[in-house]
């Protein structure tokens, strides 16, 4: 995996869910294939506590692994885990080539089930829980971890939530991804903060380009406390109520000016949230005037 360093920044990832229908295999299959040659630095993929949910992931895991040559990052997250299950899971992870683990705390089950057992409050104990089976196995996962620009909704005290990132970076998180965002003047404020607080590990910044008018919402729950900015805002209401091509282009440009803002103040990397989609994606590095994420790199050095 290409790690988030100053020689090859910046790099570009996506993020893909596991389907739960064959048409949804099949869909993303045709997105891989699409998005595989712009090269990316890697592919996360998320994760969910429950049984079908955490056998889908490892399955799109080795099959990105086996099948592309894509780096695969699988999301692993810790409410609700025993110790001895998240070992079970990084064991299969080791013997199946997979060298690098983004790991959050996740939210509990909404019905509660399962929580009550679990050995971890935050994601810096799931940190702290790697690099001891790291040294206990002889393992070298590196560890990727989540940020929130615009702060977190169960810690609406700044300061507590930066300490909180600084205690998973102390525990030896490796480089940091991002929430998604809209208002790169707030993630780069923020990104300064994390730098006068002593984190100097690889920021990844998280872009989602709204598509319609349902994502907005969407993202606005997936994602509480981002901040919409006014001037978006207005570009989209400029949009007719039933025009959702309009809507998407509004969204499209908006990410594509992120990223070339990004790139400008020198961002250590840009993770796509995808939704298992391409043409976004795709239009975005075209706009940049490159065809592939080495390509950025290269401008970059």
């Amino acid at each position: 995996m290409i790690e988030p360093d100053s020689s090859v920044s910046p790099t570009i990832s996506f993020e893909f869910f596991p389907p739960s229908t064959p048409k949804g295999w099949a869909n993303l299959d045709r997105r891989i294939t699409e998005l595989e040659p712009l090269e990316p630095s890697f592919v996360s993929v998320t994760y969910g506590a429950g049984g079908s949910m955490r056998e889908r992931t490892h399955d799109l895991v080795v099959r990105l692994l086996q099948e592309t040559e894509i780096p695969a990052v699988p999301h692993l997250t810790c409410v609700g885990h025993t110790g001895a299950e998240i070992d079970g899971i990084l064991d299969r992870y080791a013997m199946a080539g997979v060298e690098t683990i983004l790991a959050l705390r996740g939210d509990a089950p909404r019905d509660g089930a399962g929580s009550e057992r679990g050995e971890f409050e935050f994601a810096a104990d799931l940190v702290r829980h790697i690099q001891r089976f790291n040294d206990r196995n002889g393992s070298s996962f590196r560890i990727g971890v989540a940020g929130f620009p615009e702060g977190h909704p169960d810690t609406p005290n700044t300061l507590e939530g930066m300490a909180h990132l600084k205690a998973k970076v102390d525990a030896g998180a490796d480089w940091i991804c991002t929430q998604l965002f809209f208002d790169n003047h707030a993630f780069l404020d923020w990104r300064d903060r994390c730098r006068l607080e002593g984190i100097d590990v690889p920021i990844i910044a998280g872009i989602m380009p709204i598509s319609t008018r349902k994502s907005v919402v969407r993202m606005a729950g997936l994602a509480a406390g981002t901040v919409f900015p006014a001037s978006l805002q207005r570009a989209l209401g400029r949009a007719s109520l039933d025009d959702e091509d309009a809507i998407a282009e509004v969204g499209l440009h908006w990410a594509s000016e992120q990223c070339r803002d990004l790139l400008d103040h020198e961002v250590d990397g840009i993770h796509f949230y995808t939704l298992n989609k391409s043409d976004a994606t795709l239009r975005i590095h075209r706009s940049l005037g490159v065809r592939t994420a080495r390509s950025l790199r290269r401008a970059n050095l």
